[in-house]
């Protein structure tokens, strides 16, 4: 209970500042009667779930048991509910304590909510998981479920200075939750490291198992830096701090290996686009929420859905049957090339300065449609003491091999040296 007191203190400090979380009346007096509860199914401290007492953020596009989910909007609260999903149940059953909910972007697009970066209060956190990004940045929580459809986890990790983990397309269950685009849509984590994301996946994650072991032999994992138009769409500071990450790993006797890729970069990303309106149209439409509360939506959600009703389904079926091969064609790549991971900015720069935006999610395209598990590695800070990070990228499938590697290396080559 004591560490519940100070949870409370720290949140009364800090939320009223990043405003993180969905207001909530009562909310100590409701956690502190489930952590009685919690205690008293499990007595012995020796035979406790692996999340025991940890307090947790839950994106408000989650349907969550004895919570309302608004997923960011105006729309009559009655008819968004749903059950609860797989991903909220497991982490109950493993003895985590929700928290709350925490801020989306309206219906997990780009009309940002309240939330602050905090690090910075005049920057945005990202989107359009910010609440949860924000949460675990500003120590509200040590983890947070967010999802990612194009650049909604590893942006705003990146933006807050946390990690940020988007696993492989399908590993964590997508059921309960208000979908923006199915066939992209990603559900995914917040911590503020790597084993915290490796605990809370082994929960959350199908059929998780132990990474593969790596012989001595093999070194240092080989990383992969994809060069061409997809790089260049990092801004001035974001291509000079990843070209010093870069050094700085190669001096750390990591090899990195520049490789022409995503020649059609422009191609990939209105194909994404594309789908994304698409989708989310459908999904709207099919739901009766648009027909009848068109005029709750915000203006660029409505850009979003009207610019996708007017996708014929024909069009829908190419792309996606297109977007499909992306993921074989990196992983050819991969083979090809011999490397182990891909290494990338995780966003354009540093957050932007106003809250009207939650930023360009460019840098995540290639990897999110590839359906390929992500993390953003906290990297140092700009000039501005704005956070920076690192996006690296797995084979489909192999997350733990991701984990194992970024979080037993790469993540304390950066701990070592923040700059």
């Amino acid at each position: 209970m004591s560490a519940l007191s100070d949870l409370e203190k720290h949140f009364a400090e800090r939320e009223p500042e990043v405003l993180a979380f969905v207001p909530e009346e009562g909310r100590f007096e409701r956690l502190r009667r489930e952590a009685a509860d919690l205690e008293a199914h499990h007595p012995d401290p020796a035979n406790r779930p692996p999340l025991y007492g940890m307090p947790v953020g839950i994106k408000d596009i989650f349907h969550v048991a004895g919570f309302t989910t608004q997923g960011g909007s105006h729309l009559p609260p009655e008819v968004l509910q749903g059950d609860e999903g797989p991903a909220v149940a497991a982490l109950r059953a493993a003895g985590a304590l929700i928290l709350g909910k925490t801020v989306s972007t309206e219906f997990a697009y780009f009309a940002p909510g309240p939330t602050r970066n905090p690090r910075n209060s005049e920057h945005t956190p990202g989107g359009s998981s910010s609440g949860s990004a924000a949460a675990v940045g500003a120590g509200l929580c040590p983890l947070a479920l967010g999802t990612q459809t194009i650049g909604s986890i590893i942006r705003p990790a990146a933006y807050c200075g946390v990690v940020g983990f988007k696993p492989s397309y399908d590993r964590i269950s997508k059921q309960g939750v208000i979908p923006l685009a199915p066939s992209f849509d990603h559900v995914g984590l917040f911590a503020p490291d790597v084993a915290t994301v490796q605990r809370a996946a082994r929960v959350l994650c199908h059929n998780w198992r132990p990474a593969a072991p790596r012989s001595k032999a093999a070194g240092k994992p080989r990383l992969g830096l994809p060069e061409g138009p997809y790089l260049e769409c990092a801004w001035p500071e974001g291509q000079s701090h990843f070209q010093r990450v870069a050094e700085r790993l190669s001096a750390a006797g990591y090899e990195i290996v520049p490789i022409p890729i995503f020649s059609d970069f422009e191609v990939i990303a209105a194909r994404h686009r594309r789908v994304v309106a698409a989708e989310a149209a459908r999904a709207h439409r099919e739901a009766g929420w648009y027909p009848r509360y068109k005029d709750l939506y915000e203006r660029r959600t409505v850009e979003l859905i009207d610019r996708g009703l007017a996708i014929p389904d024909a069009d829908l079926a190419r792309d996606l049957e297109d977007s499909r091969m992306l993921r074989p064609e990196i992983e050819s790549v991969m083979d090809r090339e011999g490397i182990d991971l891909w290494i990338s900015p995780p966003a354009q720069g540093p957050a932007p300065k106003g809250l009207g935006s939650t930023g360009d999610p460019i840098m995540n395209i290639p990897w999110t449609q590839g359906g390929l598990p992500a993390l953003c590695l906290p990297a140092g800070e700009n000039g501005e003491g704005l956070p920076m990070g690192l996006q690296v990228v797995g084979r489909f499938g192999r997350d733990e091999d991701l984990i194992a590697l970024a979080g037993g290396g790469l993540e304390a080559e950066f701990r070592r040296s923040r700059r």
